[in-house]
């Protein structure tokens, strides 16, 4: 498994650090408006139940699984609480992300055993959440999220990493507390948000880049808008030729058959120097225990590709990574009928999201991709394809990758094999060209600092949200 990458940080998000994670310093933002108060001790459960937060386990007996102690085996609980242990999570989570026992019914024990109601949020409105609407993909990170309910202000809270037990521990010192929080289930909380600012995270999904960075962006710009210009020269320098080609045919083919020849050498150049370089020796790198390793969000954007469903999934199921710590999100289309029912002949995967992408914009790859990034999780992104099959070790090694080149680097590009080079003469032509491509061509384009074509799939992320 080789790794490219190149880059700088695109955001402060955790970083390693001689295979230890640190939590990286944060920019600095504008300041906004004040945004509804936790009550006390509810503040701390959104440090808990961020899932990239690293810090030391909760100390204490698992009181998160005292709810379950006259429903599981005593050997099933303890195998969960030493297993939270060793991953760094509640043991509640080791329980749910293993199939033993689904989110909805651990929280129906949870709230029977605490006095915390279920929140459902199946009737409440865009009113009743009194975030703006740049924040709601802060509550889906965070799975804490403020509602209105009879002029009063609860906080619906999706129980992630410790909360659980922390949520067990308040609850007992302050019973007033159950008043003003509510327990919801994952899946609930990302289903309010797609249902009622679906729209608004659509359209940023589609047209958020031609807003920010028009000049990196393909879309039409609208006149007047920042980037029109950009839009006005292409007009311009096509009427110029048309014009040289009418005044003075010759010279005008001369000299574009001139910059193009110099244009097609300046790129064999590059491409006969990155191939020459000779490769940089491999590093290997102790490996990192679970407990230590960073949520991890895996995103593949379907369409039309129900036979392709099961592999990946097998392929994904299979990689080394702690399940508890796979953040898999897959999103599809809204009419793809096919593809929802091969992913639900697989029946419940509890590490994985099944999003249905906004019908706003255009029906593209990346608009899919930019629709799941509020509901993803991990400090770390790779993004598949439907045909991928990850080798078990890819996001370990991505991780080493990372570690190696540091904090500056934001994207890693794995190496893409071709399995059906025996086929045809026509499919090992495609082998040859991916194998100069990924193991020859980019890693000497890496070692020269810079930017490197991305394969569009493979793609390791750090911090994108």
């Amino acid at each position: 498994m080789s790794f490219v990458a190149w880059g700088r940080d695109l955001a402060g998000r955790d970083q390693v650090e001689d295979g230890r994670w640190i939590a990286a310093p944060r920019r600095d933002r504008p300041v906004e408006a004040p945004l509804p108060v936790c009550p006390a001790g509810v503040s701390h459960i959104l440090q808990s139940s961020n899932d990239n937060w690293l810090c030391d386990p909760e100390p204490g007996p698992a009181s998160e699984l005292d709810c379950l102690r006259h429903v599981l085996a005593p050997a099933l609980l303890r195998a969960a609480e030493a297993r939270g242990r060793e991953v760094g999570i509640g043991a509640d989570q080791a329980l749910i992300r293993s199939g033993v026992i689904n989110e909805d019914a651990y929280l129906q024990t949870l709230s029977s055993h605490t006095g915390l109601a279920i929140e459902t949020c199946a009737e409440e409105s865009r009113a009743d959440c009194p975030l703006p609407d740049r924040h709601l993909p802060g509550a889906a990170e965070h799975g804490l999220l403020p509602l209105r309910r009879d002029g009063k202000l609860i906080w619906a809270v999706a129980p992630r990493g410790f909360a659980a037990r922390r949520l067990c521990r308040l609850t007992a010192a302050y019973p007033s507390l159950c008043d003003r929080v509510r327990l919801t289930s994952t899946r609930d909380l990302n289903q309010f948000l797609l249902r009622q600012t679906g729209d608004v995270l659509g359209q940023s999904a589609a047209n958020a880049l031609g807003r920010r960075f028009p000049a990196l962006s393909a879309a039409p710009v609208a006149d007047g808008a920042p980037g029109g210009l950009r839009t006005m020269r292409r007009p311009a320098q096509t009427g110029a030729l048309a014009v040289m080609m009418v005044l003075t045919p010759t010279f005008a083919l001369d000299i574009l058959s001139d910059a193009l020849a110099i244009w097609f050498l300046a790129f064999i150049s590059l491409r006969l120097a990155a191939s020459l370089r000779p490769p940089r020796p491999a590093v290997r790198l102790p490996r990192v225990p679970d407990g230590r390793l960073p949520t991890y969000t895996v995103i593949a954007a379907l369409y039309r590709e129900a036979a392709s469903v099961a592999p990946l999934m097998q392929a994904i199921g299979a990689l080394d990574y702690p399940r508890e710590k796979l953040d898999v999100i897959i999103v599809i289309e809204l009419d793809d009928l096919e593809t929802r029912a091969a992913l639900a002949r697989l029946g419940p995967m509890p590490q994985v999201q099944v999003l249905l992408a906004s019908a706003e914009g255009p029906r593209t790859k990346p608009k899919a991709l930019n629709c799941a990034l509020p509901f993803a999780r991990g400090s770390f992104t790779a993004v598949f394809d439907a045909e991928d099959r990850p080798d078990p070790g890819q996001l370990r090694a991505a991780l080493d990758a990372f570690r190696i080149q540091g904090t500056d680097v934001a994207c890693a590009q794995a190496s893409l094999c071709i399995e059906n080079q025996s086929d045809s003469w026509l499919s090992r032509m495609f082998a040859a060209e991916y194998a100069g491509q990924f193991d020859v061509f980019l890693p000497g384009l890496a070692s020269f600092g810079v930017p490197l074509p991305l394969g569009g799939s493979s793609n390791h992320f750090r911090g994108i949200r």
